[in-house]
């Protein structure tokens, strides 16, 4: 599947509260973990076994514990070992972790998830065995399922052949939850090879029950490349051979493989699906004291009330500041058509972000809004400047507030749309643009957002504007936050 298909299909499935993530011991290997070869090769050595010959690693290990008449201490010892860092995290997991995703299933007795969970303020409800599953975590943002175990319970980890062959029986309820989820939810596969049994049997049987009725799930995978077999052509083309034919095997599942040519490619094709995503989230940025002929108090309330009943029926999620003048009509514009058209999901399309007008605690007041500011924008891909005054002992000035807001919106490479007929900071911020050369995506759209006068036609053009960043139209780049 091409990547700039791969990213819409899964934005998608993220707006639409049906993605979820499947995570590998791929993902752990940047937090300085061991893969699975390299974590059971003192096994290997151990029973005099050539780790780099032996491709069945669970019958391996199976060997390894039989040697030690069934004991499994040994083991338990390693996985603790290896995976009790608390601390770790990854630059793709916190990536993963970050987007608003409920479900997260892994095969990784490591806590770089929960990591990354925390770190995006996000309250993770882990699922270690059978018995979590019937406790709820209150608050709870993301379930993550462990379905081979935790380092904290080295003993119950599934590793060996024993643990295979009993895991149906012993962990029924992870595999009938995973069954669902493969038939409810859009996965994605992120470090992982398919080679694990427990995994191939659950995609064997969703795969008969639903026959051609499957759901589209994707994975990604680095691509064979000559380069990385120093001259061994033979070798090359056998690799080359069997990931095709794997990838051909896995669509069976309704699995559609995306290639990188390098692991670190990942990350960029995760920070591209957060940035689709957040370019369907508009930050509202004006306010206005002083009214004029042009602006009369009664146009400019209707003018926001329009423009945010217009936005919420183009399926955008509005985020405001209550902003002087301007916060109570957008407010109800977008109130009115979530009420009308959305079954009253108020939370999905409008978040209020007001501003506080008490300094308590240590912070300043000017720190406080500095801060509301940044998130408010953090969480929005596209940034809309209109109006933007205030009156300062009776004389007539720019916003500072909404310049402040411009510039952490240039700092983090939103998409800026100002619409500069409605005058004030907002025809500031757009001289500015304009001059830079920097926003290429505006070139069609100058004249535009400068003179029309028809509220329809402006709306109509932010609309298209974002449109045709999302189709690849334009060369936007977005910075972290």
């Amino acid at each position: 599947m091409r990547k700039e298909q791969f990213i819409k299909k899964f934005t998608k499935a993220v707006q639409d509260s049906n993605a979820a993530v499947f995570a590998g011991a791929g993902t752990s290997v940047d937090a300085g973990f061991v893969n699975w070869k390299k974590l059971v090769k003192p096994f290997a050595d151990e029973i005099d076994l050539d780790i780099d010959k032996e491709s069945d690693l669970v019958g391996l290990t199976q060997y390894y514990i039989n040697s030690k008449m069934g004991n499994r201490g040994s083991v338990n010892q390693e996985i603790v070992y290896q995976f009790s860092s608390q601390e770790a995290e990854t630059k793709v997991t916190n990536l993963l972790t970050r987007l608003p995703i409920s479900t997260y299933w892994t095969t990784n007795y490591d806590n770089v998830i929960e990591n990354g969970l925390k770190k995006n303020n996000r309250r993770g409800d882990i699922k270690r065995k059978i018995d979590d599953l019937a406790i709820s975590i209150r608050d709870s943002d993301a379930i993550v399922y462990k379905m081979h175990g935790d380092v904290d319970s080295p003993n119950d980890a599934v590793i060996s052949k024993d643990d295979y062959e009993r895991y149906s029986d012993k962990n029924s309820l992870f595999v009938t939850a995973l069954r669902g989820d493969l038939v409810s939810k859009t996965f994605l596969f992120v470090g992982f090879g398919f080679e694990d049994p427990n995994l191939e049997s659950i995609l064997g049987k969703v795969n008969v029950l639903l026959g051609d009725n499957k759901r589209e799930h994707y994975c990604i995978q680095k691509q064979v490349l000559e380069r990385d077999y120093d001259a061994d052509i033979e070798g090359y083309n056998y690799a080359k051979i069997k990931q095709d034919l794997k990838i051909k095997d896995l669509q069976r599942y309704g699995i559609e493989t995306v290639l990188v040519d390098d692991y670190s490619e990942i990350s960029d094709l995760i920070q591209k699906i957060e940035e689709e995503y957040l370019k369907n989230t508009i930050f509202i940025s004006g306010s206005i004291s002083d009214y004029n002929e042009n602006w009369s108090e009664e146009k400019v309330n209707q003018y926001c009330y329009d423009l945010s009943s217009f936005l919420i029926s183009k399926d955008y999620k509005i985020i405001s500041g209550f902003g002087l003048g301007i916060g109570s009509s957008v407010i109800n514009g977008a109130l009115d058509q979530i009420y009308k058209t959305k079954y009253r999901h108020v939370a999905e399309h409008l978040g209020l972000f007001p501003f506080p007008q008490n300094a308590n605690g240590e912070k300043s007041l000017k720190e406080r809004w500095t801060e509301n500011r940044e998130q408010m924008i953090s969480e929005s891909g596209v940034c809309i400047f209109i109006f933007g005054n205030k009156l300062v002992d009776g004389k007539v000035e720019l916003a500072s507030g909404m310049m402040e807001e411009f510039q952490i919106a240039k700092e983090k490479g939103k998409i800026i749309i100002p619409i500069a007929s409605t005058g004030f900071a907002a025809k500031e911020i757009f001289d500015e643009m304009k001059q830079s050369g920097e926003y290429s995506y505006l070139d069609n759209y100058w004249e535009t957002l400068e003179t029309e006068k028809d509220f329809t036609k402006v709306f109509s053009t932010i609309d298209k504007i974002v449109n045709e960043v999302d189709n690849g139209n334009q060369n936007i780049y977005f910075v972290p936050f």
